[in-house]
């Protein structure tokens, strides 16, 4: 029963009355009735700002254990809603019929003080009367001997709907890579207005704090006088270097290396927080000896091929590979897998080559990305294009799935090939 008026309250009379116009059978019904009233309209019921949300388990579980959830997103952002390990696209969904929010609104078996029969077949009677079933000719009896008030919170019409989505990085870049760290000699050069202490960047960049701190790793960004920096990729390689000079100084095998030692060798050369710092993101602990270090070939390869490659120039596929090699420290090996994200191999031109591309620098909308991809390269195959589109995916649509709505497909000797739609 909804009530309009917040004047008039219903009785057990009235209650009863529109049970008998309604032809409700009182052996269907329970003791207590409960009268809906819609909000009031005065002060200090503008209930305006509660908003439904959509909810998976990882986000319910998160919000029993008391876990910290946040909505972010600046002016010209669309909003991300995250907790500390996901981040989800958040969209506004209607709801095709009015949902009423009701505090304290009893279910069926709350409204009665004895049991709800159990259902006896097939057919749904967990609402049968809690009295015992009279016999034939027993006057009617009324169970309903209460009425109790319950006040509508609010009426929606629409929710906001959840979608897991990947980290949003791109943030991390743009906002330091004009600050990038090139030792404390140059430091003066630098606007510290600019900088960002890690809790700023965290509110300000679209991810979960968990994916954050990934983030950081991945752009090898550390902290530096309690603010978060990138290094300048020169300042970057020359500390790498000298880090690396230790291992064979001391003769140590690749998956043996101290970092206390390490540490101290660099002291009076490079800042203790930037040697401590740049080793956690190049290191990870040794699985053969326990408290010592081993270097990521990966992150290593990476740098080195980025230097290369920073100035956009072209080169020959297998001078290229000679000279990356060559330029890596003993034990590490240069492979094409290394320049995921940073660099393209083109095999498909008069002359096999290596050019610089990196997935930071390009457009972070899709259609621009896209269109800037083919520019530079006719025909993609997936494992070229993927590193460059991965940012786009979501856990129900992949890199795949993307590249079927917007690009074409062709197969060349065996291999399926992706280009311009237009």
């Amino acid at each position: 029963m909804m009530i309009y008026s917040q004047d008039y309250e219903r009785s057990i009379d009235d209650v009863r009355a529109i049970v008998q116009h309604a032809k409700l059978d009182h052996k269907n019904l329970t003791n207590t009735a409960q009268a809906i009233y819609y909000p009031a309209d005065e002060a200090g019921h503008d209930l305006g700002n509660i908003k439904l949300l959509e909810v998976d388990e990882h986000i319910l579980q998160e919000l029993k254990n008391g876990k910290e959830l946040c909505f972010k997103g600046a002016l010209n952002e669309k909003v991300v809603f995250c907790t500390e390990s996901r981040t989800y696209e958040v969209k506004e969904a209607e709801i095709s019929n009015s949902l009423m929010l009701v505090k304290h609104l009893k279910q069926a078996q709350a409204t009665s003080r004895s049991p709800i029969k159990s259902p006896k077949s097939g057919v749904n009677t967990s609402m049968d009367s809690s009295v015992e079933e009279d016999g034939e000719g027993a006057e009617p009896i009324d169970t309903i001997d209460e009425v109790e008030r319950k006040d509508v919170v609010k009426i929606f019409h629409d929710y906001f709907e959840l979608r897991q989505v990947r980290p949003k990085y791109r943030k991390i870049i743009d906002l330091l890579r004009l600050t990038r760290y090139a030792g404390p000699e140059n430091e003066h050069l630098i606007d510290r207005s600019l900088l960002f202490r890690f809790n700023q960047l965290l509110d300000t960049v679209q991810c979960s704090k968990d994916e954050f701190q990934e983030g950081l790793k991945k752009y090898r960004a550390i902290e530096v006088d309690d603010r978060v920096r990138m290094l300048d990729i020169e300042y970057e390689y020359r500390v790498i270097t000298l880090l690396l000079s230790v291992v064979s100084e001391n003769s140590w095998e690749l998956d043996a290396i101290d970092k206390e030692i390490t540490l101290e060798a660099m002291q009076g050369i490079i800042p203790y927080e930037v040697v401590d710092g740049i080793f956690d993101v190049y290191t990870f602990p040794s699985e053969r000896i326990p408290g010592r270090f081993q270097y990521h070939e990966h992150t290593v390869c990476a740098l080195f091929a980025e230097k290369i490659l920073q100035h956009g120039l072209k080169f020959h596929i297998d001078e290229f590979l000679v000279t990356w090699q060559e330029a890596l420290p003993e034990g590490f090996e240069a492979h094409e897998k290394y320049l995921r994200g940073i660099g393209i191999v083109d095999r498909e031109g008069a002359v096999p080559c290596v050019r610089g591309l990196n997935e930071a620098d390009l457009p972070m909308n899709l259609l621009g990305r896209l269109d800037m991809l083919f520019r530079t390269k006719e025909r993609w195959n997936l494992e070229q294009i993927e590193p460059y589109i991965e940012c786009f995916a979501t856990p129900t649509v992949g890199v795949t799935s993307i590249l079927a709505k917007f690009t074409r497909s062709l197969v060349v000797k065996g291999v399926r090939m992706y280009v311009s739609k237009h």
